[in-house]
Parts: structure tokens; C-alpha cells; sequence
């Protein structure tokens, strides 16, 4: 099998070259309740990520690939044996199922894997269940954190690795602004896909095109913009989740006073004007937005929305706050047939994410 499956680059052969893409060849993107193979992750070892707090953020990382380790494979990228050897000691500490952990010597240049790593598709459409992979371009969030070369090239090596064909669509494009139903539905946002730090030689309709044809989707809905803070311009896993293909759950900000609220509002109304593919409009759920989360007078991207699905659990970032308890009952009610567990995430928004944004996905095929 040919690993790097090179597809014509719509920069010059034009958006009715599409022959070859993912959607025209059966591939889609599924949904993240879909069931998992494993959860990717990226040793985090970027001091420049978490000033001063690096080490105390291992704990609760270790814990969360604790959950992971119960239910899926967790495969973890990291430099050498060295690193390889320090996870495994914190991972041990943690508890976690080490029969399902394992580590690939991929070099990155940071730990957010949602965006740097491989977007996972699969094709039903023939005898055999086929996996692929698109690997976008990466910029770190439009060149905001170089040097990120080594982030750029994971889904290539893992696709290497794994003997599974990679796209290459040849625009940037990260994992954390995209949201799916599984159902042809993307959910995005101006404030980031639009940006021109981004693909500024694209118009909307463009970007609506490679997000169609490369994650084999039907639809693509735009709200406007993310939450304080957020540095990587406003991703969509911050503010809006689909819970089941016509479900959403969108942050809300009940204090009229924060400079959250109006963004939210906003991003709400447009929700409510949206339809999906069948015409029908969104069901949408209200979550609270913690407490302001504020390290050396920066406001951080504290969201609930920043959890993730697993194929037995949803793991939610809390925030030491009184609005945690009724976070977890709100998003409980939405995967009943999971168990909502939530880890401490103060230390790690720190960094400017959390666990949403930490992982990356494998669908089972």
C-alpha cells in the first residue's frame, strides 16, 4: 500500500478537481462517540507551555490516560527511551491499564495532539472497513509558537507506521475547530477558519469545499467566534459540542458583566437560526461557564465544553469552582450511556487547553 497518497492541491488544479479526494473514494470523518481503537496523545515537555507549572501538570494528565487505558488503547508520542521511560513512571503512579498503553518515538514539538495529530477517516463502502488519514497543514495557530516542523509531520509518521494512506490536502487546518454529528454536519468558526493567519488565499466557500471533500462531509455551519483567551483564535471545542447528530451543547455566560457574554450570546442565536441537512434545527443545551480561571492577570480558556468522549467515558475538565458539579450533571444527562468523570484542570489550562485538546482520536474499523 502506498503510504502517502498525494491528492491534487486545490491551490492549482481548482475546486472541481475532486476526484480524488477522501469523500469522492467512500472516506468520512466519524463522529467521537463513534467507538474508538484508541486515543492518541503527545507527551507533554514544553516548559514555554506551561511557565513554572510543567511538573505539576503530570498528575492529572496521568490521570486522564488512567480513564483512557480502561476502555481503548492509549498510544502516546514521545522523543526517546528517555521520555518514554519518565511517562511510563508517572503513568504507572497513576494506575493506569499499561496492557493498553503504548509509545511511538515520533518527536513533537508539543502536546496538543487534537490539532497536530491525524485526522482519522474510514470507508465502509467496500468488503473491508478502511482506515485514512489527512494530514493538514500545521502553523501552531498561525505561526503564533515556532518552531512546530516536528507537530507538522505526525500524522505522516503515524500513517507510516500504521501502513495507512495519508491525504494531504495542502492547507492548514486544526482538529480543535472542527466539530462533527457523524451525520455530513461540520461545526466551526469564523473567528479561526476565517482568520488570515490561517489560508488567507481562501474564501469561505473554499474552506467549506476542502472541509467537505477531505473530512467526507455534507454540511458545514459557522458560528462566530470563541471565548477570552483562547489564543488559538477561537476553536470550536472550547464553546460548541454535538452530543448525538441534532444535539449541541453550547457554553453560556449568565453574568452580563464578563467579557464572555456577549461572544456567547451571540454564538447562541446563530445556533438557533441553524438547520441540519434534513431541515431541522438544532437541539441545543445550555452549559455553564466556570468561574473566571485568571494565572499572572491572564484570563485562561476555562470551557466544560473541552471534554472528551471516550468509548466509555467523558472526561471533563473542572475547574475548582462551584459551577463544576452542575457541569458534569448537564453533560451526564447527555451520555447515558457513559460514566462523566471529571479531573482538576486548573493547572493544565495553563497551558491553554485541556483534555479535548490534548487527545486525538482512532476510530475502530
Amino acid at each position: 500500500m502506498n503510504n502517502e497518497t498525494h491528492l491534487p492541491d486545490f491551490r492549482t488544479s481548482g475546486l472541481s478537481d475532486t476526484y480524488k479526494t477522501p469523500k469522492s473514494q467512500g472516506y468520512v470523518f466519524p463522529a467521537e462517540w463513534e467507538e474508538h481503537e484508541a486515543t492518541w496523545l503527545s507527551w507533554p515537555h514544553k516548559e514555554e507551555s506551561w511557565p513554572g507549572k510543567l511538573e505539576e501538570i503530570y498528575p492529572y494528565y496521568c490521570q486522564f490516560i488512567k480513564i483512557l487505558s480502561e476502555d481503548e488503547f492509549v498510544r502516546i508520542n514521545v522523543k526517546d527511551e528517555e521520555m518514554r521511560k519518565f511517562a511510563m513512571d508517572c503513568i504507572m503512579q497513576a494506575g493506569a491499564n499499561l496492557e493498553n498503553i503504548e509509545f511511538y518515538f515520533h518527536e513533537t514539538n508539543d502536546a496538543w495532539c487534537r490539532d497536530h495529530g491525524p485526522a482519522f477517516l474510514i470507508n465502509k463502502n467496500g468488503e473491508e472497513p478502511e482506515k485514512a488519514i489527512v494530514d493538514w497543514g500545521y502553523n501552531a495557530w498561525g505561526n503564533k509558537y515556532p518552531p512546530f516542523d516536528l507537530d507538522d509531520v505526525i500524522p505522516t509518521k503515524i500513517g507510516k507506521e500504521f501502513d495507512i494512506p495519508v491525504f494531504h490536502p495542502g492547507i492548514v487546518m486544526e482538529g480543535g475547530s472542527v466539530e462533527f454529528n457523524g451525520k455530513g454536519t461540520i461545526l466551526t468558526s469564523k473567528s479561526c477558519l476565517l482568520n488570515k493567519n490561517r489560508n488567507p488565499h481562501l474564501s469561505k466557500e473554499e474552506i467549506e469545499e476542502y472541509l467537505k471533500n477531505y473530512y467526507g462531509q455534507e454540511q458545514v455551519l459557522w458560528v462566530s467566534d470563541g471565548i477570552i483567551g483562547d489564543d488559538t483564535d477561537g476553536h470550536i471545542d472550547d464553546t460548541v459540542r454535538f452530543v448525538n447528530e441534532n444535539t449541541v451543547l453550547t457554553v453560556v455566560e449568565d453574568n452580563p458583566e464578563d467579557e464572555n457574554y456577549e461572544i456567547l450570546q451571540t454564538n447562541l442565536r446563530e445556533l438557533q437560526e441553524m438547520k441540519l441537512l434534513d431541515g431541522s434545527p438544532l437541539n441545543i443545551i445550555e452549559l455553564p461557564m466556570p468561574d473566571p480561571v485568571i494565572w499572572e492577570d491572564q484570563r485562561l480558556p476555562a470551557s466544560y465544553a473541552n471534554f472528551y468522549i471516550s468509548n466509555k467515558h467523558v472526561i471533563v475538565p473542572t475547574y475548582r469552582c462551584d459551577k463544576d458539579e452542575k457541569a458534569l450533571e448537564i453533560i451526564q444527562k447527555c451520555f447515558p450511556e457513559r460514566k462523566v468523570v471529571g479531573i482538576d484542570s486548573t493547572e493544565i489550562i495553563w497551558g491553554l487547553g485541556s483534555f479535548h485538546c490534548l487527545s486525538q482520536q482512532e476510530p475502530l474499523v
